[in-house]
C-alpha cells in the first residue's frame, strides 16, 4: 500500500500577510494559536487535505511543499539518498505535535515526511 499525502505547507517571507491572503481567497479558517505562530489551515472542503502557512526560516526562500506520512523517517531519507535526492531536515520532533523530516528530490523540490 502507498503512503498518503497528509499535510501541505506554504512558507512565506511574511507568514501573517500570506495567511490573510489565503483566508480571504478561499474562505479558509487559519488558527495561529500555538507557540510557533504557525497557521494551521482548515480548508472546510469535503475530502480536502488541511495544511499550514508559516514564516520562512531566516535566509531561506519561500516554498510550497506537501508531507507524506511514512512509518520510518530515516529509512525513507536513506532511500531518498539512494535515489539521488538529499536530506535537508533530518528527523525532527516538534514536541507534543509531530515528528517530521524534509528532503530535496533530484530536481530540487522540497518534500516533507511525517512520521505515521
Amino acid at each position: 500500500m502507498g503512503n498518503p499525502v497528509v499535510h501541505w505547507e506554504i512558507s512565506a517571507k511574511s507568514g501573517s500577510k500570506l495567511r490573510e491572503f489565503y483566508a480571504s481567497l478561499f474562505d479558509w479558517k487559519i488558527d495561529t494559536n500555538n507557540p510557533m505562530d504557525y497557521g494551521l489551515v482548515e480548508t472546510g472542503g469535503e475530502g480536502g487535505i488541511n495544511g499550514g502557512i508559516g514564516q520562512a526560516q531566516e535566509g531561506a526562500p519561500p516554498y510550497v511543499t506537501f508531507y507524506v506520512q511514512v512509518p520510518d523517517l530515516q529509512a525513507h531519507l536513506d532511500k531518498v539518498e539512494d535515489l539521488g535526492g538529499k536530506t535537508i531536515l533530518p528527523p525532527t520532533e516538534i514536541p507534543n505535535v509531530v515528528t517530521i523530516a524534509m528532503f530535496q528530490d533530484p530536481e530540487g523540490n522540497s518534500i516533507g515526511l511525517l512520521k505515521g
